[in-house]
């Protein structure tokens, strides 16, 4: 499995040492994608198949058996989930076992020893799940204990230091990976705030929905969600976003941000107070910075170009 970051360009490295063939798997999602996975794979000169992981991780979200870690993350039921998605690709193309970049203790909630089995067993098959970088600290698997790779060859990597990797990246001379950190975004605080309001707001929320997180200002006015665009680049993304059941509202008379709002349930009607508010929000951030009456605006549809 390759997110692309440092431990599991390392664990696909630590194989193809030993001769293994090895496909990457990347699973995508608007928390995650595979723009890094891409890189490190033509790095390595592997293939890469692209999952999308949406509405699993929706799901997830919604009831994490696992619970969350500090933020809205559910490491423990979403790994799970992808391990055991990944073993039936690895059936489906004949492969022999799955692997991912997991380290012993270098996460606290997710990567601790009593994580890490609960992972593997919930994906049904835990004997075809190898931890390369960790193999040695863990007890053998099936490809070890069959001879299909060397476990003397393997690491015994433990803990949140990444001197060790960052060693081995060196001495491998990797062109590309991504420097080590989260690279999900339901690790982030700022990001996990909106989400957590998304979630009681819109109990019902799907991937439409969390595609507007991560752009403009937003705001809960009601029934509603009002997303006001703080650049140029944000309007287009608006616009690209809205749905035919959201209303795009734009100043009448000078250039500026747009807003998108999205009524709960989608296509009823505003209430004049959230008609009125979202006035009020696109003149405050508009050019002449005061608020604006709802009859100083009007509805801007996509087809019209560039707002």
């Amino acid at each position: 499995m390759m997110s692309g970051g440092l431990d599991s360009a390392l664990a696909a490295k630590v194989l193809m040492e030993q001769g293994v063939e090895v496909v990457a798997l990347c699973f995508s999602s608007p928390f995650f994608g595979c723009d890094d996975a891409r890189k490190v794979s033509a790095s390595l000169g592997i293939e890469l198949l692209e999952i999308d992981f949406t509405e699993r991780i929706l799901e997830i979200l919604r009831s994490p058996k696992h619970g969350f870690g500090r933020n809205l993350n559910p490491c423990i039921d979403c790994h799970s989930a992808m391990i055991s998605e990944a073993l039936g690709i690895m059936e489906e193309n004949q492969a022999g076992f799955v692997a991912t970049g997991e380290v012993l203790g270098e996460r606290p909630m997710s990567q601790n020893r009593r994580s890490l089995d609960i992972v593997a067993a919930a994906s049904g098959r835990p004997e075809l799940v190898l931890r390369p970088l960790s193999a040695r600290l863990l007890e053998p698997t099936l490809p070890e204990l069959k001879g299909w790779v060397d476990r003397d060859k393997l690491l015994g990597i433990r803990g949140r230091s990444r001197k060790t990797q960052l060693e081995l990246a060196e001495s491998w001379r990797l062109e590309w990976y991504k420097s080590p950190a989260g690279g999900c975004l339901l690790t982030d605080p700022g990001y996990a705030t909106r989400l957590g309001r998304l979630m009681r707001e819109m109990p019902g929320f799907d991937r439409e929905d969390v595609r507007l997180l991560g752009l403009g200002r937003h705001f809960w006015v009601e029934d509603c969600l009002v997303v006001i665009g703080r650049n140029r680049r944000e309007n287009g993304e608006l616009a690209a976003a809205a749905l035919p059941t959201d209303i795009l509202l734009k100043e009448r008379s000078n250039p500026g941000p747009l807003a998108l709002v999205r009524t709960r349930p989608r296509g009823s009607a505003p209430s004049s107070q959230a008609m009125e508010e979202a006035a009020k929000l696109l003149g405050r951030y508009g050019k002449e910075k005061r608020p604006l009456a709802p009859e100083e605006l009007m509805r801007w549809d996509p087809r019209q170009g560039e707002p």
